[in-house]
């Protein structure tokens, strides 16, 4: 019986980490194939209202029957706050993000949103939100490093592209990759910064999303919603490349596939289960799987996709990666600072407190 229960507190404390990898590793293979589905010329906010209606779609049965009981009465407020929830961190942050994927590669775009904690942290200075005071602190100015490297790397991404580490079994195609898509590489700049764009989106949502989940915790359908409010978004964005009802007609069955996975493991599934991971484990902890999604797409792209990989992009990952952990590493010397220090009187002597413990011994 003992050991059933000890090995119940096992699986407990290591599934939220078990899911937060798998999570991670199926959001790093959804960015490569995405990339490869617009790489066949699709309209990406096509992709994205689809990806979004699907993830609806999904939702709303769980949404039903889980959140039924405690779901909170809807009102025009937090409607309008889902729409912008939906603005934020789907439509505006996948016009973006899917642009810059176009012009760039699946391990660039995994890379930039690594810097999610350190582009939320310097948004929170921006807004007052998080203590200026702080950054004195041996956490705070770890914090502030780690967030300069993470900016030094992505630069690095940016502006150095590098020679091609070439796959030995697709040398040919992808120097015949590289010649059609001349353009696209000669906006490699431009695409690292749609990228940035739509990772200060997704970090703007986070930090609106930490209100928005306190006024309506029910995760499934607060999801739901936003899912909904996106797609129409999505579709009416989709008219800054085109107005063709063709766009909407996918007729390659790849495109389709890639389409139908990223919008109920890309978008349905991973929201809910980073939801849950947040709530089991804290955000921060969270953050630091996104890697994982790094690793993840550069081995699927590389590998199996066969797209050609350039030694800048592994330089700023993993440059951005290291800042990502130098940030990490002064949350939590921060964190731990906050919870091991006792209380103390303003007007208390640290001498006067050691005598009278001694005393009390």
């Amino acid at each position: 019986m003992a050991e059933e229960t000890q090995g119940v507190k096992v699986i407990g404390e290591w599934s939220p980490i078990i899911v937060m990898v798998i999570t991670n590793i199926a959001m790093g293979s959804v960015n490569a194939l995405v990339k490869k589905a617009l790489d066949v010329g699709v309209n990406h906010m096509v992709i994205g209202a689809y990806r979004m209606a699907i993830s609806a779609l999904i939702l709303a049965p769980f949404a039903y029957i889980l959140d039924r009981k405690t779901r909170p009465k809807l009102t025009f407020r937090l409607l309008i706050d889902h729409f912008f929830s939906g603005l934020l961190g789907a439509s505006l942050m996948q016009f973006f993000f899917l642009l810059g994927l176009a012009y760039t590669s699946a391990t660039v775009s995994c890379a930039l949103l690594s810097m999610l904690p350190a582009i939320t942290f310097a948004l929170a200075l921006i807004f007052r939100t998080e203590n200026v005071k702080n950054l004195k602190t041996k956490g705070g100015m770890l914090k502030v490093l780690g967030t300069l490297i993470c900016i030094s790397g992505a630069l690095l991404l940016s502006f150095y592209k590098g020679p091609q580490i070439s796959n030995l079994h697709s040398h040919q195609e992808a120097l015949h990759h590289n010649n059609n898509d001349q353009d696209k590489t000669n906006n490699w700049l431009l695409g690292c910064l749609y990228l940035t764009i739509g990772t200060t989106l997704l970090s703007l949502w986070m930090l609106f999303q930490g209100t928005l989940s306190i006024k309506y915790p029910c995760k499934y359908s607060s999801t739901c919603l936003m899912s909904v409010f996106a797609a129409f978004q999505c579709a009416l964005l989709s008219l800054y490349k085109g107005r063709d009802v063709k766009d909407w007609v996918i007729s390659d069955r790849f495109v389709i596939i890639v389409v139908v996975y990223a919008g109920v493991v890309g978008q349905a599934m991973s929201t809910v289960a980073t939801t849950w991971g947040i709530k089991k484990l804290g955000a921060v902890f969270t953050s630091t799987f996104t890697p994982i999604g790094l690793i993840s797409a550069t081995l699927f792209d590389f590998l199996i996709l066969h797209t050609p990989l350039y030694l800048g992009s592994v330089i700023g990952s993993v440059v951005a990666v290291m800042g990502l952990y130098v940030f990490l590493w002064g949350k939590n010397n921060e964190t731990e600072a906050s919870t091991t220090l006792p209380p103390r009187m303003d007007n208390e002597e640290p001498n006067t407190t050691s005598s009278i413990n001694s005393s009390n011994v």
